[in-house]
């Protein structure tokens, strides 16, 4: 049995998989709020599953009124009035 995290070295690939688990977090749950489920449900499952919960909460169904109904699913950017 060999020991690969010596003197707190997790290496790159262990860092790419901890952004690749926060980014889901993050993303499921922020997805998930606009669906209309609010943001525990994004982020249980993003943290949970990784990456297989960010795509199960890509494919729960959105609640009536949400603002992924209403607006759509990626939100349109506010513009700044121009100062004349």
């Amino acid at each position: 049995m060999s020991v690969y995290a010596v003197n707190g070295q997790i290496g790159a690939t262990g860092l790419y998989l901890l952004f690749a688990w926060l980014l889901s977090a993050a993303i499921g749950s922020w997805l998930s709020d606009r669906k209309g489920y609010g943001e525990k449900v994004g982020l249980t499952l993003g943290l949970l599953l990784t990456v297989f919960g960010l795509l199960l909460v890509l494919l729960l169904p959105s609640r009536p009124g949400s603002r992924w109904k209403v607006e759509g699913p990626v939100p349109k950017r506010l513009r700044r009035a121009r100062r004349e």
